[in-house]
């Protein structure tokens, strides 16, 4: 029968037939407990029960139970308990009987001020309030699920709990907010789920992951998982109080950028990904060991295609799955920090994938992205806009950045693909782009967005970095927001890096042509606070690998990455590699694969090795290199206008401390008896030749330094005669230095 049984005490309320179709907006006003008189009615939808008990808690005498009517085949039962009783319900299913408390029985769950900050764009928690939290209400264990969809006609959950029937679980709206939420008891860590929903049409879309689920299932699988809610244990108090000294403006910064599935891969599996905590064993002491005070993570955020490397996400709050739970995320995150790596994490509020489960038409309408395609889709990447635009969206990311540094003490992000954000026209024709308000390009509410963001990271988490991949020239990028700037930490300096990979990628009889690729960077090196990136993006996409754009036969070709190498750890700004860099890599990145450790059987490529290891120690342990990486007062010219030998010479400075001079030769012709000038008279010992035989080079050199002596040279009255090696660089520093010039 599908008629339901009417009568005077169980007189059905309007919207019974919705309920029992699974098109009922507003469920607490059917389901669970509702006054009637010196009772109160109980209403519960079980389908496919085979009956159902309320067990009502009496104080004196105990639980006592009592039958519920089956008032329609469709599942719906009615029952009474006095006015004010505390009840659960027993269930009979084809397996056996469940107690639970019932989900209807529970007040409201969010309150008007995370409600209210919520839809300001303010709620600066919405880890802990969004989403699915595993927790206690009322003395009763379960999960109270919240989700943001204003323009859904219902929203339902859906798991392994309710054998995913929308029909069950359907949630309370919080009109205020567009927030739905609904507590479920006698569930927990581990559950997998998604939310059903009917869009303002009653028309059901596909079945939606948690946009702020703090867990993942692991993919193709695109569930949201109830995440465990026990706090991590961290043992890293000494790192995160001096954080700040340790990648400020004024300290050695430098970045392994890593693909965590690709670095390495298990033993005999191909296919295979490390988990965190062998990453934690391997990748850990290899980076601790290589002289790198960072490790940067390509996206490890929850994402569906792999080949996307991570920069496709949709789970903004939660660790991928591929690489283990967020314990061990978190415990690796920790043993960086005990080894004294900090962790930088690549973040993409730039774009997001138009997937079925994920962000796209949450609810049925344009709520993450623009309806405009023309503001809402990025022709490059086949994925949709963020709408910065609106309050909750701005929330939803900057919540991101904040759990990241927060919960799981991230030490920064590098903002990914800036100058997409900023543009209106950014690859886009004339006509597929609409103006801002004043008939600008600027994209104005990304601007405003992005302030916001580096504003509220800088209020809440002080000593975090952040970073900003920003490609154009773009003023202020890390200048102050008070000032009118982005507010950035620091910005990648991608025209460095275009330039001087240009540059070495030339033959060396034509770099006397092309002096300016290396000159013209510290045009503007301080005009922003750099960071010199040799990244993924520049050794994939047919660009071939570092080595492979190097000129000449192999010896040549070796030489030249290493005197590349000394180059960038001595030029202003923070430094940034990508793995693999340091073996000398021969093919392109690939991110089904995994480095080519087997070079190191090469003395070429352990040369490479060591070399990036020796500058890495040599940056950390010379303050002159690093100290005033992002001011002028750190570097000066000593020989920049030799571009038929392809010389150039600096010195690097920071005050109180002994410089270092700089000589780079960029051809493989020797130079010997070659004069330069230097500030200060005495012993300058040579702290790196990148010819030296330890890296595979011609072991020619200066004998471990040179005499400053009293002739003079580009303008100083001492200078030193050295022999500059082929396709080589050298550090020299004073042995003794009184904190001024001689």
């Amino acid at each position: 029968m599908n008629a339901a049984r009417n009568d005077c005490t169980y007189t059905l309320p309007s919207g019974t037939e919705d309920l029992l179709a699974g098109t009922c907006p507003d469920p607490f006003s059917i389901l669970g407990r509702h006054p009637h008189g010196r009772v109160d009615i109980v209403r519960a939808f079980c389908p496919d029960a085979r009956g159902v008990r309320l067990v009502v808690q009496r104080p004196r005498s105990g639980p006592a139970e009592r039958p519920m009517r089956l008032v329609d085949d469709r599942g719906l039962y009615v029952g009474t308990v006095p006015a004010g009783a505390r009840y659960r319900l027993k269930i009979g299913w084809a397996d056996g009987w469940e107690e639970i408390d019932d989900p209807y029985s529970f007040g409201l769950l969010l309150g008007d001020l995370d409600l209210h900050l919520f839809t300001q764009g303010l709620h600066r928690d919405l880890d802990r309030v969004m989403g699915a939290q595993a927790m206690t209400v009322d003395g009763v264990a379960g999960v109270r699920f919240a989700v943001w969809a204003p323009n859904a006609f219902r929203v339902s959950v859906i798991g392994d709990f309710n054998v995913w029937d929308g029909r069950r679980h359907p949630m309370r709206l919080r009109h205020a907010a567009g927030i739905w939420e609904l507590f479920i008891p006698g569930i927990g860590p581990g559950e997998r789920y998604k939310y059903e929903i009917l869009d303002a049409e009653r028309r059901l879309l596909p079945p939606k992951a948690d946009p702020m689920a703090l867990a993942a299932e692991q993919p193709p699988a695109t569930a949201s998982v109830v995440a465990d809610p026990t706090p991590f244990e961290w043992t890293d108090a000494a790192w995160m109080e001096n954080r700040q000294d340790r990648q400020g403006i004024t300290a050695p910064l430098s970045i392994y950028e890593v693909h965590a599935a690709s670095w390495r891969r298990p033993e005999g599996d191909p296919q295979g990904i490390m988990h965190w905590d062998r990453l934690e064993r391997e990748l850990i002491p290899y980076v601790v060991e290589m002289g790198f005070s960072h490790i940067e993570l390509m996206p490890i955020m929850e994402h569906p295609f792999d080949g996307s490397w991570g920069y496709q996400t949709l789970g903004l709050y939660a660790p991928s799955a591929r690489f283990g739970s967020p314990r061990q995320f978190a415990s690796f995150v920790n043993a960086c920090h005990n080894a004294g790596l900090g962790v930088i994490l690549d973040w993409v509020p730039a774009h997001f994938p138009s997937d079925a489960h994920g962000l796209a038409l949450f609810d049925g309408s344009f709520l993450y992205e623009h309806q405009d395609r023309r503001e809402g889709f990025h022709p490059d990447w086949n994925t949709l806009i963020y709408n910065f635009g609106r309050h909750e969206i701005r929330g939803f990311l900057i919540g991101s950045a904040l759990m990241w540094l927060r919960r799981y003490h991230i030490d920064g992000l590098r903002v990914d693909a800036v100058a997409s954000m900023l543009y209106r026209d950014y690859s886009r024709r004339e006509g597929e782009w609409i103006s801002n308000i004043h008939g600008g390009r600027e994209n104005l509410e990304a601007i405003a967005f992005l302030r916001g963001l580096n504003t509220t990271i800088a209020e809440l988490c002080p000593s975090a970095v952040m970073m900003a991949e920003e490609s154009t020239a773009w003023p202020g990028v890390s200048q102050p927001v008070v000032d009118g700037g982005l507010g950035f930490s620091y910005k990648w300096n991608m025209g460095w890096m275009h330039d001087t990979l240009a540059y070495m990628s030339r033959d060396p009889i034509w770099r006397r042509y092309h002096h300016s690729e290396i000159m013209f960077g510290l045009h503007y090196a301080f005009s922003e606070r750099f960071v010199l990136p040799l990244s993924h993006d520049e050794v994939v996409h047919g660009k071939g690998s570092l080595i492979a754009r190097m000129p000449g036969d192999e010896w040549r070709k070796h030489a030249g990455l290493r005197a590349y190498f000394a180059f960038m750890w001595a030029h202003p700004g923070k430094k940034l590699l990508f793995m693999g860099g340091e073996l000398a890599q021969p093919h392109e990145w690939h991110a089904d694969g995994e480095l080519a450790w087997y070079g190191l059987a090469q003395p070429l490529v352990q040369g490479v090795q060591t070399l990036v290891r020796d500058v890495n120690r040599l940056y950390a342990a010379y303050p002159a290199l690093h100290r005033a990486d992002c001011t002028p007062d750190g570097f000066a010219w000593v020989i920049g206008d030799d571009s038929d030998n392809a010389v150039f010479a600096w010195l690097r400075m920071a005050p109180g401390v002994a410089p270092v001079l700089v000589v780079c030769n960029m051809t493989p012709i020797p130079r010997p008896l070659y004069r330069i000038g230097v500030p200060c008279g005495g012993y300058w010992r040579e702290l790196l030749n990148t010819d030296a035989g330890e890296y595979a080079g011609s072991g020619m050199g200066n004998g471990g330094g040179a005499q400053a002596l009293p002739e003079p040279s580009h303008g100083y009255d001492q200078s030193c005669v050295l022999v500059l090696p082929p396709l080589a660089v050298l550090y020299l520093s004073p042995e003794s230095f009184g904190g001024g010039w001689a």
